[in-house]
């Protein structure tokens, strides 16, 4: 895959004032990429990697040995340093990844006139780790740069932060968003829902696009519709399939959930309002709005943040469910 600095959708400031600095030879030997999840961080980190390697005026050239070496994923003197997994929702990078890295930048570069050292998720870094780093990033050995990307900058120890030339993302356009979906061939029409969905991440439209992210908020709000006729019988017959699926596709389906009584809530002060993250089902939202007083949304939305808390601890599932529904339904049928 070709590296350039258009394949980076969004975050035009940025990639200006890099490209400026690599053409004046004025970058630092380390920078620290930040910002939410799924912005392209590490992607521009990829492509800055690229036209560190490159010797072309207007790198990443794309044809060279180094750009063609980065683009197979081969490059030597390119290094990924990535934490290590030790849990579902845990990581880690340990001294020992950092000790290693430290071996092979200090080597003279085999392609290029420089090494490139990126650590991905550096927050994940251990205290042994981040001042085994430290002392590297004070005194580095040879011709090595060094782009460290964060979604958590305040993790990190304040004297790493401060030799690091820090570079910050906000959240990606929904039109830049848009384009990048509908070039990986989803519809227009879908990629817009995506992009409204995913509050600025492309990494989050992706994820909800591979776990049929609209089909689960579709259900989200067939709930809403459906609560107040809802009898006990439905009760129970939905706790028990809800109650049949795992945390994380729970987790995923009261996200929606949330998020959609929060538009409510919205549209209660501005039926027109652009700031709704369901601007696809707006109407539908509206409609809804007589039969949800302000106070039932925000119990409704009590509820749902407590259950999404207690999701996250071992409770039964089933009992969850059942509770979670029941009190749903008492909070809509008692303000009739």
């Amino acid at each position: 895959m070709e590296l350039h600095w258009e394949d980076v959708a969004g975050h035009e400031t940025q990639k200006l004032q890099l490209r400026t600095m690599l053409r004046e030879h004025r970058l630092p030997h380390a920078l620290l990429l930040s910002g939410p999840a799924g912005v392209g961080k590490k992607k521009l980190g990829h492509v800055l990697a690229a036209a560190l390697l490159c010797e072309a005026d207007d790198a990443p050239c794309g044809h060279c040995a180094s750009c063609r070496a980065m683009a197979s994923g081969s490059h030597p003197d390119y290094l990924e340093v990535l934490p290590e997994r030790t849990g579902k929702n845990t990581a880690v990078i340990r001294i020992d990844a950092i000790r290693s890295m430290q071996v092979e930048a200090s080597r003279y570069p085999i392609l290029a006139k420089q090494r490139v050292v990126l650590i991905d998720d550096a927050d994940c870094m251990n205290e042994a780790a981040e001042n085994s780093l430290l002392k590297t990033l004070e005194e580095p050995e040879g011709a090595v740069t060094f782009l460290l990307i964060t979604g958590a900058r305040s993790s990190l120890l304040d004297t790493i932060v401060s030799r690091c030339m820090p570079l910050s993302f906000g959240t990606v356009p929904e039109d830049a968003m848009v384009e990048v979906l509908a070039g990986r061939g989803l519809a227009t029409a879908e990629a817009r829902e995506l992009a409204s969905l995913a509050d600025g991440s492309i990494g989050r439209a992706l994820a909800l696009h591979e776990h049929e992210g609209l089909s689960r908020r579709d259900g989200a709000l067939s709930f809403l519709v459906k609560l107040r006729q809802m009898d006990m019988p439905a009760v129970w017959q939905r706790s028990q399939a809800m109650g049949e699926l795992d945390r994380e596709t729970l987790s995923e389906w009261f996200l929606y959930l949330n998020m959609m009584l929060r538009d409510m809530l919205v549209l209660y002060e501005d039926g027109g309002s652009k700031l709704i993250y369901h601007k696809d089902i707006r109407e539908q939202l509206l409609a809804l709005l007589p039969s949800f007083p302000e106070p039932v949304i925000f119990s409704l939305l009590a509820l749902v943040r407590e259950t999404q808390r207690r999701l996250q601890t071992n409770v039964n599932l089933r009992l969850l469910m059942e509770g979670f529904h029941i009190r749903m339904r008492d909070v809509v049928n008692i303000r009739k």
